[in-house]
C-alpha cells in the first residue's frame, strides 16, 4: 500500500515539474527590453473611477508627467458622490494631457465599469488602450512606454505586471504570495501561447481589437472579466507579448482586511467559470496537482512515521526535496524579475499557504452564489 501511495505522489510530483521545467522556465529565462527611443503609435490611458478622490489626487499628476511623446489620459467618473466632480473641474486645466468624463448613466444590461471603458473606448484619439485603475501608481515615468513598446504589428495585446505594495502582516504577505504566484502563471502561459488573463491594471490593446470582437458585448452582464475573459475572447497563441521590465510595473494598493479581500477573491473566481475549458483544465491540473502533493505527502508522513518505515521516509523526502529545490530555484529567478514581490525564504511557507487556498476555494466554488454587483 505504501509503495502505491508514494507512486501516485510521484506521478503528481511530475505533473507539476513539469509545469515549472516546460512552462514556468519560459518566464524565469525571459529577457525583457524596452526600446526608449522608438516612437510608437500614441496612446490613450483609461482610468475608471467611483468614489476614488483621494486616489485621483495622487495618480492624476503621476500620469501626466509620463515621458511619451503623444499620450492622453482619459479619467471615466462614474457616478462618484465624493467630491471627485468638483475637484476634476477645478485641477483640470492645470494638467497637459488628462481629459474627463463624468458618466451620470446606469444601464441594466451592463456592469458600471464596463460601460464607463467603453465609453472611453470610443472617445479615445489614439490607437492603443492603456488601462489601470485609480488605486494604482506606476513605478516610472517611461510607463507608457515600456509597455507600447511591446506593440508590433503582430503583437496587438501586452501584459503588464501590477504588485501589492509590500505593508506589515499575514495578509499582506499572502496576497502578495497570490498575486505573485498568479502572475507567473498567466506571464509563463502567454510566453506559451496560451494566454489565458491579464489584470486590468495593468493592460494595453489596440482599440481595433476591442471594436473588432464587440467590446465587452458577450459578457457585459458579469461583474469583473474586463481583463481575463476579454483576452479569453482575444488573445491567440501569438498576438500577445509581456512586458517585464521594471518601468513597466504598477503598484497597487491591497486589501487591508480578510472580509474585503475574499469578496474580491470570490467574484475573480465567479468570473473564471467563463474561461476557456482549454484553460480551466490547464489551471485546474495545476492547481489539483499541488493540492495532491501536500494531502499524499501528509498522508505518507504520517503513515511513515506510525510504522517507523525509515525506508518511505527517506524516498518521501527525496521526492518532495527534489520539487521543491526546483520550485525554489526557478521562483528565486522569477521573483528577482518581478521586483522581489516575495520573501525567497518564505516559498516553502507560501506552497503550504497555496494547498490551504486550493482546499477553501474549492469548496467555495462548490456551494458558490451568484456575485453581487459592486465596484469594490
Amino acid at each position: 500500500m505504501t509503495d502505491s501511495l508514494l507512486y501516485v505522489l510521484c506521478t503528481f510530483v511530475l505533473i507539476q515539474l513539469f509545469y515549472y521545467l516546460f512552462i514556468f522556465t519560459r518566464l524565469a529565462f525571459y529577457g525583457s527590453s524596452t526600446n526608449y527611443e522608438s516612437r510608437s503609435p500614441g496612446v490613450t490611458v483609461l482610468v475608471c473611477a467611483w468614489n476614488e478622490r483621494e486616489n485621483l489626487t495622487e495618480l492624476l499628476p503621476i500620469l501626466d508627467a509620463q515621458e511619451y511623446p503623444e499620450y492622453e489620459v482619459i479619467l471615466l467618473d462614474d457616478r462618484s458622490d465624493d467630491g471627485s466632480e468638483d475637484f476634476m473641474r477645478e485641477n483640470i486645466h492645470s494638467w497637459k494631457h488628462i481629459r474627463y468624463i463624468r458618466i451620470n448613466d446606469k444601464f441594466e444590461h451592463v456592469t458600471p465599469k464596463k460601460y464607463a471603458l467603453t465609453v472611453g473606448m470610443k472617445q479615445a484619439k489614439y490607437p492603443l488602450a492603456l488601462m489601470t485603475d485609480a488605486d494604482c501608481r506606476p513605478d516610472s515615468p517611461y510607463w507608457i512606454t515600456a509597455m507600447a513598446s511591446q506593440v508590433t504589428d503582430q503583437k496587438d495585446i501586452v501584459i503588464g505586471f501590477s504588485p501589492y505594495e509590500k505593508q506589515k502582516g499575514l495578509l499582506n504577505w499572502f496576497i502578495r504570495c497570490e498575486t505573485f504566484y498568479t502572475a507567473v502563471q498567466y506571464l509563463s502561459f502567454s510566453l506559451a501561447g496560451m494566454t489565458y488573463m491579464g489584470v486590468g491594471r495593468n493592460i494595453l490593446y489596440k482599440r481595433d481589437v476591442f471594436f473588432a470582437n464587440k467590446g465587452f458585448y458577450r459578457h457585459r452582464h458579469i461583474m469583473g472579466g474586463d481583463d481575463d475573459i476579454f483576452l479569453n475572447e482575444v488573445a491567440t497563441n501569438s498576438n500577445t507579448a509581456i512586458s517585464i521590465a521594471p518601468e513597466s510595473f504598477v503598484y497597487s494598493k491591497p486589501k487591508t482586511t480578510w472580509s474585503t479581500w475574499l469578496r474580491q477573491k470570490r467574484r475573480h473566481l465567479a468570473v473564471s467559470q467563463f474561461y476557456r475549458k482549454r484553460n480551466k483544465v490547464m489551471l485546474g491540473i495545476l492547481s489539483g496537482s499541488h493540492t495532491a502533493v501536500w494531502v499524499l505527502g501528509i498522508i505518507t508522513l504520517i503513515l511513515g512515521v506510525v510504522t517507523q518505515d525509515i525506508l518511505l521516509l527517506q524516498k518521501l523526502g527525496i521526492v518532495l526535496g527534489i520539487r521543491w529545490v526546483i520550485q525554489w530555484i526557478l521562483l528565486s529567478i522569477i521573483n528577482k524579475k518581478l521586483d522581489r514581490t516575495v520573501e525567497s525564504f518564505s516559498f516553502l511557507f507560501m506552497d503550504f499557504a497555496f494547498f490551504i487556498y486550493y482546499v477553501f476555494f474549492g469548496l467555495f466554488v462548490m456551494t458558490r452564489r451568484k456575485p453581487r454587483t459592486s465596484w469594490n
